[in-house]
């Protein structure tokens, strides 16, 4: 039986590799949207964790009510049971932009299979944001669309409060769901289109419709375009990227004049990467779906298509160029953020995950002192430290100690696999004090950093 899990999190901040989930909240519906069952985890924060400023104004989650519910190694393997209850579809709204990558990075460094809820027994994902601007663009009856300051706005905040899809505080977990589920429910009254645009998550589809197009340029439709460019955009297909696994490369051509790129220019280039079963969306070249788009835009992408036909040999350079790049490595990415370095586990890591989650934290401890030095030994010492501290072996405490040292200091400070640094108590001072320059806050806004304020102050 397939079933949709309408979910979404609330977090420490927006680092996947070293922030973590504070609020998780879900609805089960069967595939015609009745509710069938609901959940809702909050989880206490880690003593590590620093709390990004921007993220406490946002979600309105004090260091107070952090310090409620149950430990973060619990509430994970709980939401890593329920998003691979076979015949799951795990959908939210752009929940494929942040959501699920974050489950995967909190799966990953606490020993969960990461990628097990995208295509095991009959699991699979949706995301309701890059839905809405095609029910935005093609049938707009459906809701109420909101302008703010003049634009066209396709935040779950503003949606809601225009339809009236939910009661409570935006960015409150289950208040978001219940936003999310209504949305679809409005969405599911065009039937025929939802199937449709449900089939640009199942790959197969994806790359049939791909293929179908016929034509030297595509039609993408994404909320990442932008309200000004409806969502739209013109592009051209440069091929499948070399090393990354599914990745679709396009060139846009519809918002730059790339008559004057050169050999020199091309790194710069903005390339669109796409991966079969995820946004964007190809649509083809009809006029019903072209509607959207300027004169100014198609013949700025005519332009730019008839000058890379002509220029064959630069159009060559960038395709070998962007197809065979790779992000850069660096030697240095911290335990907790090598997900995409070290590969999928061996047979033998299986078996050491299995039996650590099986474990007496006593015995947790030992299977982990019997591991090589490796990032699985790091990881599992973590958990062990962060949630069973009284097991830990003395070798481990001091290995655990070595590491608070590296993330509370500011020259070692641990990066990510995107060289981006680890939030330290002193770079969190300095964010409160620019958000109390720059923006206009609310007295209980004010209230939690202040509250934050003193707690990194004391660390």
């Amino acid at each position: 039986m397939q079933t949709y899990l309408f979910y979404d999190i609330e977090t420490t901040g927006l680092s996947k590799s070293f922030d973590q989930i504070l609020q998780f909240a879900a609805i089960r519906t069967d595939l015609a949207l009745n509710e069938l069952e609901r959940y809702e985890i909050t989880v206490k924060r880690n003593p590590d964790i620093t709390p990004a400023p921007a993220a406490i104004i946002t979600h309105h989650i004090g260091l107070k009510d952090m310090e409620k519910g149950i430990s973060e190694y619990d509430a994970i393997q709980q939401i890593h049971r329920w998003v691979n209850t076979p015949g799951t579809i795990s959908i939210g709204y752009n929940t494929l932009g942040f959501d699920d990558e974050f489950l995967r990075f909190s799966f990953y460094r606490h020993l969960l299979r990461p990628y097990t809820h995208q295509y095991a027994n009959n699991c699979s994902r949706m995301d309701l944001y890059p839905m809405a601007a095609m029910y935005y663009l093609f049938k707009p009856s459906v809701l109420h669309w909101p302008t703010i300051d003049g634009k066209q706005s396709l935040k779950l905040e503003q949606l809601s409060t225009a339809n009236s899809l939910a009661k409570g505080q935006a960015h409150n977990a289950m208040v978001d769901v219940e936003a999310t589920l209504a949305l679809a429910r409005h969405f599911l009254n065009e039937k025929e289109m939802w199937d449709y645009v449900a089939g640009y998550f199942e790959k197969n589809t994806d790359q049939d419709r791909s293929r179908k197009t016929g034509d030297a340029f595509s039609l993408m439709v994404e909320g990442i375009f932008g309200a000004d460019q409806s969502y739209q955009c013109l592009a051209q297909s440069i091929g499948m990227h070399r090393h990354y696994k599914n990745q679709m490369l396009f060139l846009r051509l519809d918002s730059t004049d790339i008559t004057a790129l050169t050999t020199d220019t091309i790194p710069a280039l903005r390339i669109i990467r796409k991966k079969l079963g995820e946004p964007s969306f190809i649509l083809p070249m009809k006029d019903r779906f072209l509607k959207y788009i300027s004169p100014e835009r198609m013949a700025l992408a005519q332009s730019n298509q008839k000058w890379l036909t002509e220029h064959s040999d630069v159009l060559s350079q960038l395709t070998h160029y962007h197809t065979d790049y790779t992000y850069p490595n660096y030697p240095n990415t911290d335990a907790e953020a090598s997900i995409y370095l070290n590969g999928f586990w061996s047979r033998a890591d299986e078996t050491f995950c299995q039996q650590f989650h099986a474990a007496i934290p006593e015995e947790k401890a030992k299977l982990t002192a019997s591991l090589k030095p490796s990032y699985l030994k790091t990881l599992s010492t973590r958990i062990l430290a962060r949630h069973y501290p009284k097991a830990l072996l003395p070798e481990q405490r001091d290995a655990w100690e070595k590491d608070r040292e590296k993330m509370r200091s500011e020259t070692e400070t641990p990066i990510d696999h995107q060289g981006r640094k680890r939030l330290t108590p002193i770079i969190a001072l300095q964010e409160i004090n620019e958000l109390r320059k720059t923006h206009v806050l609310t007295a209980d806004q004010l209230e939690l950093l202040t509250e934050l304020e003193d707690k990194m102050r004391g660390m």
